[in-house]
């Protein structure tokens, strides 16, 4: 039997985005409506936002610690977090966490060796693009990390929290995303990391300038694997 995958859930697009992967690709390996057991549980937004806003790291680590707990008693083998913004927390959560892991960051540093790309540029929320979460899985991979201006930042950060959080998708928003991908292809970047969960709903290979790391399908696909193959996490 498939290992049961726990979802700790942050904001409602990237989570849903997550599951549904998860569901719809299963089924190309486990044959017709099958996929792995998975349970999700979601605190409020707006508490992680609130913790986000006073830089208390130690609250995001407890609320996603929160999850883990209810998520490990109702039988989840291991946890996945389709939020790139609240991995800043994660070595306050992994030292006291019930249940093991996949790194967010982790998952898409190792994809992106394995295309062997080098130089890459980030999206993602303003606490995210300020903070090492990807820096320093990439450099570990020996690949560059190219990050936007501060202006472009706030920007991002504006569509995101506004807009893609939401559910809502604009073609100014998608405008700008793609004018900034340029920029980094510009600045020899040979990829860009969709680096928060809900940028996929806009961004993909079809319409960006640049091939896209998708951080979203790409922990659904690590977490179908691990199910799958039952393999426990250290």
């Amino acid at each position: 039997m498939p290992l049961h995958i726990g979802i700790v859930g942050c904001s409602a697009e990237g989570a849903s985005l997550c599951y549904r992967t998860i569901c719809a690709e299963a089924a190309t390996l486990l044959g017709k409506h099958a996929h792995p057991e998975i349970s999700m549980h979601t605190p409020s937004l707006a508490e992680y936002v609130q913790c986000l806003d006073r830089g208390d790291l130690a609250g995001v680590g407890e609320l996603m610690l929160t999850s883990a707990r209810k998520l490990a008693s109702i039988g989840a083998d291991f946890l996945i977090c389709p939020d790139n913004t609240i991995h800043r927390a994660f070595s306050y959560v992994q030292a006291k966490s019930p249940l093991p892991w996949l790194h967010i960051a982790e998952v898409v540093a190792a994809e992106a060796a394995r295309r062997g790309y080098r130089r890459v540029g980030l999206t993602g929320t303003r606490w995210l693009v300020d903070s090492e979460v990807y820096p320093q899985k990439l450099l570990a991979r020996g690949i560059q990390c190219v990050r936007p201006g501060p202006r472009e930042r706030d920007d991002i950060n504006r569509i995101i929290m506004d807009e893609l959080v939401g559910g809502v998708a604009t073609p100014d928003g998608l405008a700008y995303f793609q004018s900034l991908i340029q920029n980094f292809g510009e600045q020899g970047c040979q990829a860009v990391i969709l680096g928060c969960t809900e940028i996929p709903l806009i961004v993909n290979d079809a319409n960006s300038p640049l091939p896209t790391l998708d951080s979203t399908r790409l922990l659904a696909r690590a977490a179908l694997e691990r199910a799958i193959n039952a393999v426990a996490l250290p």
